[in-house]
């Protein structure tokens, strides 16, 4: 759990400092278009719009393209995008599952460019459901102790029923069902913790361990899917070497 534990931390890190802004805002657009498009643009009414807004908020997004985003989805600002949701579902070199949501306005492209990064990084692309078993949909969130008692920041996730609370150093890393996301976040705010991120993920139930050579390839793969434009979020229950992780972190 250790070496999937430690992917997840780097990741976040990494796209703290050295993600392209404008691909990040993309994609954080078109997870608030889509969401008013399909529960309507007042986030009051309308929990995962809410979910994207705060995430968006998170990424440092211009308040200026969050409600030209909520606009369009709503039909205010020149028609709803005509977006559509997929998920693609594949193995990497060492059989590891990889979980794929995107969002696009062409199936052709965004499966094409999908199963061409499998294919050229040691992986496969499969049929729908071959994977999805194997994760759940968690809130997962983030957040720095800072001053605040690590004790009591624990106490508090879980009395808004909080499922799991890792820590390391001074990070927190604190799982909910999807429902109470946003209750969590506010209990661990109103306690003093800094949220670093906060978002409704695909968690795997159960692991699988790479060798080195296998671990490589598919870093390389979860790369090089996030970086195609229709491809929104990438899991995997690939559990990596230590040594592996470090060279990445490096």
């Amino acid at each position: 759990m250790s070496g999937h534990s430690k992917w997840s931390q780097i990741k976040r890190q990494k796209g703290i400092t050295d993600a392209k802004r404008g691909q990040l805002f993309t994609k954080l657009a078109r997870e608030i278009v889509i969401s008013a498009k399909q529960g309507g643009g007042d986030p009051a009414g309308n929990s995962r719009l809410r979910l994207a807004i705060q995430r968006a908020r998170d990424g440092n997004m211009p308040v200026d393209n969050i409600e030209r985003a909520i606009k369009r989805g709503s039909g205010d600002g020149g028609g709803a995008a005509e977006l559509v949701e997929i998920v693609y579902e594949g193995y990497s070199a060492g059989g590891a599952a990889v979980y794929v949501q995107a969002m696009t306005d062409s199936r052709n492209r965004a499966v094409s460019e999908i199963r061409r990064v499998f294919t050229r990084n040691g992986g496969s692309l499969a049929e729908a459901g071959c994977v999805a078993w194997i994760f759940e949909s968690k809130g997962v969130i983030n957040a720095e102790t800072g001053d605040a008692d690590e004790d009591s920041l624990t106490m508090a996730a879980i009395d808004a029923d909080a499922e799991d609370v890792k820590t390391e150093g001074e990070s927190l890393e604190v799982y909910a069902s999807a429902e109470r996301l946003e209750a969590v976040r506010s209990a661990l705010e109103e306690h003093g913790a800094t949220i670093s991120s906060s978002e409704v993920q695909m968690v795997p139930t159960t692991l699988a361990p790479l060798d080195s050579s296998a671990a490589r390839q598919t870093l390389r793969l979860l790369d090089l899917l996030e970086e195609l434009e229709d491809v929104q979020k990438v899991y995997t229950n690939a559990d990596f070497p230590d040594a592996v992780l470090s060279e990445v972190a490096s």
